[in-house]
């Protein structure tokens, strides 16, 4: 909207203004609401910080496009009873931090398969759940349901024991995998004799982590040996204590994938890890480098190549040890980047490990300190700041970090780089007009900043709507200044009316009356 226009329609006077939302609330504003239309103001009212709880409760049966991590905890509850199946399903799969009791509400699910899903889910989360469920879970009429069971943290000896001896083949060949301690002699021979193979390799597993495998056991377990599972073999390799002739054969075995299987073998002896830390393979010669027994001296002088388009999750054995400082000072100087990343996942570490990982010159490294450790100094997150701009697991780090400065960005009001630029609003110090001038950036996230600031004119936020950045019209359509005449024929648009009814400037009134609109009959059962 040109810049006339735009002063036109952001001279709304108060007095207009109350009327129009009058009007909206009332319902009388003459717009037909058709479904696509009311799904676009579900998604939007579900993202507005402003709509009331019990308004977004209403909304859970429209829409399943939530921002589940972020719904307040009167929304989370009403979506664990929810009687929609989708709703039910979307708040386990993407709200990371349901109670153990939340959860059991979610298992008390009557549908077999969904609530196998829902145990599955939980399983691979490790939740920690109630006593009562998990010996429910683990005499659920699904043997899906039982098998995962077993994999659920906290389960005691006796239960898994007894999903050990299962009727169901499945569940005994799970639950061998974790009730070796809790099994008596005659339980683990019944096992070892079970007449599936499967149970009976699975109890072969976990003798052997035990007491050495024979190259004779070994052999029946190999790739092509009758009945035995796929994978079985290089599980034996990285899991199970072998005869030393046996891992001798294994370190110069012809296939590098069984190789690095061995590499990951914990059991395997110092002399042979060394052999595989020379191996022509540099993935066999990557897992020997990170085995957690290795001193920082020898891991060093094991010759990696990190391939730095490839994601790896941080080192387990480490990620155990982040309550540790001690631990924390001697890995975070490791000469090996993955320990030292795994270390800059924890949130808190001693001042001098912040400060050593801060300055590390693996920028990874700098990247996860910024986005998991509370204590990451305000420089860091800065420099971060000027190259990252959030990732879909922690969206606002580095600039939602508590540590994130705010004072003194003035001084980059006029600043070449525009990443700098869109931070001058933040200072404390900023004024409107400056809000005002950047609104006219050359530089689109300058733009955009300045659009989403509620000391915009409301001139300034009409025209941004014609920007040609979709960001910048985005969030100038949400920004509270907007007139509420303009809002309202965003409103009434489908291609604009998720992103108007996202916009918190409208009445507590206005949100209720839209939400009502736009409540509907839940989705089908499917």
């Amino acid at each position: 909207m040109a810049d006339p226009a735009a002063r036109a329609a952001g001279g709304e006077t108060p007095e207009k203004r109350a009327a129009v939302w009058a009007a909206v609330a009332a319902g009388g504003d003459q717009v037909g609401v058709d479904d696509r239309l009311a799904d676009a103001w579900a998604v939007g009212l579900a993202l507005n910080p402003a709509t009331p709880p019990e308004v977004v409760v209403g909304l859970l049966a429209r829409t399943a496009v939530m921002p589940w991590p972020g719904l307040p905890a009167a929304v989370v509850e009403a979506a664990v009873g929810h009687p929609d199946w989708a709703v039910r399903c979307g708040l386990a799969e993407f709200r990371s931090d349901l109670t153990g009791s939340q959860w059991a509400r979610l298992l008390d699910e009557p549908d077999g398969r969904r609530r196998w899903l829902l145990t599955w889910m939980a399983a691979d989360r490790r939740v920690a759940l109630p006593g009562g469920v998990l010996r429910r879970l683990a005499a659920d009429p699904s043997a899906r349901v039982r098998a995962e069971a077993a994999r659920l943290p906290g389960i005691d000896g006796r239960t898994v024991a007894a999903l050990a001896a299962d009727p169901e083949a499945a569940v005994r060949a799970v639950a061998c995998r974790y009730a070796g301690p809790h099994l008596d002699g005659a339980a683990r021979r019944a096992l070892l004799a079970d007449p599936v193979r499967m149970v009976g390799m699975e109890a072969l597993l976990n003798l052997h982590r035990d007491h050495p495998m024979p190259r004779s056991v070994f052999g029946a377990a190999s790739p092509g040996a009758s009945g035995a599972p796929d994978g079985f073999g290089e599980r034996a390799v990285e899991s199970c204590r072998l005869v030393r002739d046996l891992a001798e054969e294994l370190v110069g075995d012809g296939d590098p994938a069984r190789r690095r299987a061995l590499a990951r073998n914990p059991y395997l002896d110092h002399d042979l890890v060394d052999r595989l830390a020379d191996d022509p393979d540099g993935r066999v010669r990557f897992e020997v480098s990170v085995r957690p027994e290795l001193t920082e001296e020898r891991r060093a002088r094991v010759r990696i190549d990190l391939d730095g388009g490839i994601h790896r999750p941080p080192l387990a054995w480490v990620t155990a040890l982040h309550g540790d400082p001690d631990a924390m000072r001697r890995l975070a100087g490791s000469s090996h980047p993955l320990v030292r990343r795994s270390v800059a996942r924890a949130g808190h570490l001693p001042p001098d490990v912040v400060a050593l990982l801060a300055r590390d010159e693996d920028r990874v490294v700098r990247l996860f300190l910024a986005e998991s450790c509370d204590d990451a100094p305000a420089e860091l997150l800065l420099d971060v700041w000027l190259w990252w701009t959030g990732s879909l697991s922690v969206p606002d780090r580095p600039y939602g970090h508590p540590n994130f400065p705010r004072a003194d960005l003035l001084r980059y009001a006029d600043d070449p780089n525009p990443r700098l630029r869109r931070l001058a609003p933040d200072d404390p110090e900023s004024t409107a007009e400056l809000v005002e001038r950047l609104g006219r950036d050359s530089a689109e996230e300058v733009r955009c900043r300045a659009a989403s600031d509620p000391r915009l004119s409301a001139a300034s936020a009409v025209r941004l709507l014609d920007d040609p950045g979709a960001g910048v019209r985005h969030a100038a359509a949400r920004n509270p200044r907007l007139p509420a005449a303009v809002l309202v024929a965003l409103l009434r648009e489908p291609d604009t009316a998720a992103v108007a009814a996202g916009n918190p400037g409208q009445p507590v009134q206005v949100l209720r009356a839209l939400g009502r609109r736009a409540g509907a009959p839940a989705r089908p059962e499917g």
